[in-house]
């Protein structure tokens, strides 16, 4: 350690020593740590609402059969589940059906139980009033809701609305009783009403 020493009992030399030291002790970044890289895994529950400036005002539904409709109300088969496949790249799953949002060569939107990375894999694209787009990564189509049974189709832009959290469930038994009421003469109700105001004890 005499170099040490001998650093100190010089000015100015162990400023760049000291230098050297501290900088062995930093924290190097760790590769790849950036969270807009991090797309894999990413699930939002949404739902997917829809105007497009057009008469039809609706929710995208995916029901237990496999069809897929628009739903004038939430509900529970509207409630989706849209899970990152990769960057601008989702998959769409029914929450309580359990059916992937899928479509198919004409456009045709589905329900399927399997995941068909073709067929149920949709690039989405951010619009500046707040709407997204979405097409088919494979075939370029976009997403659309079927209005009636024939083209032409209803609207293409949707309106990703957070999904409510669930409602706690209720304790088994029925509800919680009441809490007694302390201003009362029966706080814990142990007389029956019909004899409440009869008995001397609970005369004021």
């Amino acid at each position: 350690m005499g170099w040490v020493r001998a650093c100190f009992q010089v000015p100015g030399l162990w400023v760049p020593v000291l230098a050297v030291l501290l900088g062995a002790g930093q924290a190097l970044p760790i590769p790849d740590s950036s969270p807009l890289l991090q797309f894999g895994g990413q699930v939002r529950q949404r739902y997917l609402y829809t105007d497009d400036a057009q008469e039809t005002e609706a929710h995208l539904e995916i029901r237990a059969d496999g069809t897929v409709v628009g739903s004038a109300r939430r509900s529970p088969e509207s409630l989706l589940e849209l899970k990152a496949l990769k960057p601008g790249v989702i998959q769409i799953l029914g929450v309580k059906t359990s059916r992937f949002l899928c479509q198919g060569p004409d456009g045709t939107l589905y329900g399927s139980l399997r995941f068909d990375p073709e067929a149920c894999s949709f690039r989405e694209l951010l619009l500046e009033d707040g709407y997204n787009v979405y097409r088919s990564e494979a075939r370029g189509l976009p997403l659309r809701l079927p209005q009636g049974d024939l083209p032409p189709w209803g609207p293409a832009r949707f309106l990703p609305l957070p999904g409510l959290p669930p409602a706690p469930p209720e304790p088994p038994g029925g509800p919680a009783p009441a809490p007694p009421d302390v201003s009362s003469s029966d706080p814990l109700s142990m007389v029956w009403p019909s004899l409440q105001g009869h008995s001397p004890s609970y005369t004021s």
